[in-house]
């Protein structure tokens, strides 16, 4: 038992967030949720606010519990979602809540930082990151065209997880693997751009020290040390980025996989060694994001469980009653391919109806229009899958490896159904597990910087050890051929 270590891990999403506390053992890893909490937006003046005040009290509770069940904690990581990012003022003060990725205010920005500051293809080329409206240096430059008081007035921007270490230690860092999020940053440098960074009117020094994962930040402040009844705890760097620490924790035996993070949005993508930056990425729209380990996770992002989550919530109470396993074992009754939607067509991004969308896309490519959640459920199941065979395609095209396993990892990874879809249209095993990937990779990066395993593969080694992966063989080969032929002239209409 004295052997036993115990890190905090603070695990925050778009919607909910979570204190975990990981005991690493004997090779072997354990997780205990603490605390789970909301993470509500704020809608006020027009915009869409995070509570970045709000995520600290639940932090600070999280370690309250910590102390007042005398747990060691032998330190504390944060990840969080990507692109969003806090303004320190000149007194070292939080000037505002940070203003939320789905705020509306970069719609039409884009295009007009492309006409108005670098093209287009020379932002891709410096950060080799897929086009989003959202994505910090449209945020950043849509706040500079409006004359944003916060934006004129920062000392410091600080990316969301840097900003909840910055309220613990009081140190001010640029996380390698968040920042690779904004399109602001030249993974071939690893520093961000001057020349993106001279378009937002921004200085280098605005923007913290750049530490890699697995980078000691600093220690508990005395003010948190007498609010939780913790010592001087180290507050450790992992990815910040919540998909940079769910990758760190695939537990392949080695580089020659791909994966697939799936959750509201699917993320499918492989671990390369240097970014992929050409004119078949740019085409493709890829991106190439921070890894740990000065690894690339080279990847493109998909419409995931999304589709089903907004329907599941349109449908009526007894059918939103119904388990998930009774719900999408429903759909297994019902023909297959009858209805076929690209899940990343622009009409499923957030529409006021999404089964109404689904309907539509139908109607408008001359196929059957499904109507019963059933019906529904499978077209969405379907739809991922040949999407996923498509996405799959592309990144065998640019692997340095062949591509005969895919690891699928997250909460997406409990549904079998679609993972045994995935494995028939792709036509290579899958494997599924972990779900807590995202806190597991926190944790192991927390080990790592303990000196407790000394890289990537042996993280990876502890975590196989640790849990339990489902196989998925693949079948029906020619029923998924014909599917996908379909699919692609489906998307082409």
């Amino acid at each position: 038992m004295e052997n036993k270590k115990y890190f905090f891990a603070v695990d925050l999403g778009a919607t909910s967030g979570r204190t975990i506390i990981g005991t690493l053992d004997d090779n072997r890893f354990n997780l205990e949720e603490l605390t789970r909490f909301d993470n509500n937006l704020i809608q006020t003046g027009g915009h869409f606010y995070w509570d970045i005040y709000a995520l600290y009290f639940e932090i600070i509770k999280g370690l309250k519990i910590a102390a007042q069940r005398q747990i060691e904690i032998s330190s504390i990581g944060i990840d969080t979602w990507g692109v969003d990012f806090v303004f320190i003022g000149e007194d070292g003060a939080i000037m505002r809540n940070p203003v939320a990725y789905r705020d509306p205010h970069t719609f039409g920005v884009m295009e007009k930082f492309f006409e108005n500051e670098v093209d287009k293809k020379t932002v891709y080329d410096i950060t080799g990151i897929q086009f989003m409206n959202f994505n910090s240096i449209f945020q950043l430059y849509a706040m500079k065209l409006n004359n944003d008081s916060a934006l004129k007035n920062a000392k410091k921007i600080l990316f969301v997880p840097d900003a909840l270490s910055y309220m613990l230690t009081g140190e001010a860092v640029c996380e390698y693997t968040i920042v690779s999020t904004s399109e602001l940053l030249d993974p071939r440098t690893k520093e961000i751009d001057p020349t993106l960074l001279k378009a937002l009117g921004l200085e280098r020094s605005q923007f913290g020290r750049m530490i890699t994962p697995g980078t000691q930040i600093g220690v508990l402040t005395e003010e948190v040390q007498q609010m939780t009844g913790l010592g001087a705890i180290p507050v450790i760097a992992v990815a910040g980025h919540d998909t940079g620490s769910a990758v760190a924790a695939v537990p392949a035996k080695d580089e020659k996989f791909a994966y697939l993070s799936s959750g509201t949005w699917s993320l499918m993508g492989i671990e390369t060694k240097d970014a992929i930056i050409n004119e078949r990425s740019y085409d493709l729209n890829f991106t190439n994001e921070g890894g740990i380990e000065g690894t690339t996770r080279f990847l493109k992002n998909i419409c995931g469980m999304w589709l089903y989550e907004r329907c599941r919530k349109e449908w009526p109470e007894e059918i939103r009653k119904m388990s998930h396993p009774e719900l999408q074992g429903s759909a297994m009754n019902v023909e297959a391919f009858r209805s076929i939607i690209n899940p990343d067509d622009a009409m499923f991004a957030n529409p006021s109806n999404m089964i109404q969308a689904i309907q539509t896309y139908c109607k408008q490519t001359n196929q059957p229009v499904p109507e019963t959640p059933a019906e529904i459920c499978r077209c969405i199941f379907d739809s991922l899958a040949l999407r996923y065979r498509q996405v799959f395609t592309w990144l065998a095209e640019f692997a340095s490896f062949p591509l005969d396993t895919l690891h699928i990892i997250g909460g997406g990874s409990l549904n079998k159904y679609l993972n045994q879809f995935t494995a028939n249209s792709l036509g290579v095993t899958v494997y599924a597990g972990p779900q807590e990937c995202t806190a597991i990779g926190n944790i192991m990066l927390q080990a790592k910087a303990m000196g407790l395993v000394k890289d990537i593969w042996e993280m990876r080694a502890i975590i196989a050890n640790s849990i339990e992966l489902v196989k998925y063989t693949p079948t029906d080969k020619a029923a998924w051929d014909a599917a996908y032929e379909k699919y692609l002239s489906i998307i082409s209409r």
